[in-house]
Formats: C-alpha cells, sequence, structure tokens
C-alpha cells in the first residue's frame, strides 16, 4: 500500500496538520482518495460568496474535481459523500448544484445540519471518498 498526499496547485493552502486529498493505492491496483472537508475559501484564504449556499456548492465541487483530477480520478469514481449545511433550507439550493456533478454516479450520501463550520461565512462543507 502506497499513501500520496494530494496538494492541487489551485487550493488553499491548508490551515493545520492535513492535506486537502490522501490518495491510498492498494497492492491489487486499486486505489481510494479521501477528500478533507471542503470549504468555499479561494487560494487567498477568502471565504468565496459568503453565506450563498448555492455559489460556494459551486466553489466546492470545483475544489472537488481538481483534487479528483490530480488523482486520476473524476466524480464518477465518488462513492460516498459526507454534507454539512449551516442552514437546512438551504438544501434545495444544494442539491440542485450537487445532483448535476452526481447524476450518474449517485453515490451514497449523508446530510447533517450543523451550527457552524471553521471560517465565518462558510454555510456549506463536503467530504468525499473516490475509489477506482
Amino acid at each position: 500500500m502506497k499513501k500520496t498526499l494530494i496538494y492541487p496547485a489551485d487550493h488553499p493552502a491548508p490551515r493545520g496538520a492535513y492535506s486537502p486529498g490522501l490518495l491510498v493505492e492498494h497492492n491489487d491496483g486499486s486505489s481510494t482518495l479521501f477528500l478533507t472537508g471542503q470549504l468555499a475559501v479561494d487560494p487567498s484564504g477568502n471565504v468565496v460568496a459568503p453565506f450563498d449556499a448555492a455559489a460556494q456548492t459551486e466553489y466546492v465541487f470545483a475544489l472537488m474535481g481538481s483534487i479528483l483530477k490530480a488523482a486520476g480520478m473524476d466524480f464518477a469514481d465518488v462513492v460516498k459523500v459526507q454534507t454539512f449545511l449551516t442552514h437546512m433550507p438551504d438544501f434545495e439550493k444544494f442539491s440542485v448544484v450537487r445532483n448535476r456533478f452526481f447524476a450518474d454516479s449517485r453515490p451514497v450520501s449523508t446530510l447533517l445540519e450543523v451550527k457552524g463550520l471553521a471560517r465565518e461565512g462558510c454555510c456549506v462543507e463536503i467530504e468525499a471518498v473516490a475509489m477506482k
């Protein structure tokens, strides 16, 4: 088994001892990619579209796409998604965007409403697992 940290060039720098993605290559030739929960934060550390669930979801999926691409995967390889919303009425806005990216792959999913996220102004966080 080999582990590779994934740091896409256009991705915001981590604020702690973690990586945006961790690719685990198994001895049988398969691989699993773990994506850290992604927030709508740009490479300069600014929150994108504060409290705008639709815009933040679009941005988060773009970040996820860059991690998947850097690991040689895409959204069709995602098998599990966990989403955190700070305001459950934003579910419909979030869902419209999510459904575009997962229309064919339909990964298993969990959605939770939380009191807050790591950055003020962020209202959506998404983490995922992909396999190939």
